[in-house]
């Protein structure tokens, strides 16, 4: 089950009955937009005990169409990569 912004919003706010929701909101959306403008300018954003996200560039490249078969030219995009912690690779395999 994937995490959507609506629940983590409404988790957040169960969480933290003294912040308004409307408050949350601001919260997240700041959080979230700065690390996207991080990325955007091929900064490394790490989270301390969650991991680190950073930009990669993918060479273009010559690839195919599945359902034609024909040669498409894929230019060169940036890609985001992620780098889990330690703590949270522990976490994840119950090795804590």
């Amino acid at each position: 089950m994937a995490v959507v912004k609506s629940k983590l919003l409404k988790q957040l706010s169960n969480d933290y009955p003294n912040f308004a929701k409307k408050d949350i909101e601001k919260f997240t959306e700041i959080i979230l937009s700065e690390i996207k403008r991080s990325l955007r300018r091929g900064d490394r954003v790490e989270l301390r005990g969650f991991g680190v996200f950073s930009t990669k560039f993918q060479k273009a490249r010559i690839s195919r169409n599945p359902k034609t078969g024909e040669k498409v030219n894929t230019p060169e995009k940036k890609t985001i990569h992620f780098k889990m912690s330690k703590d949270l690779f522990k976490k994840l395999n119950n090795e804590e």
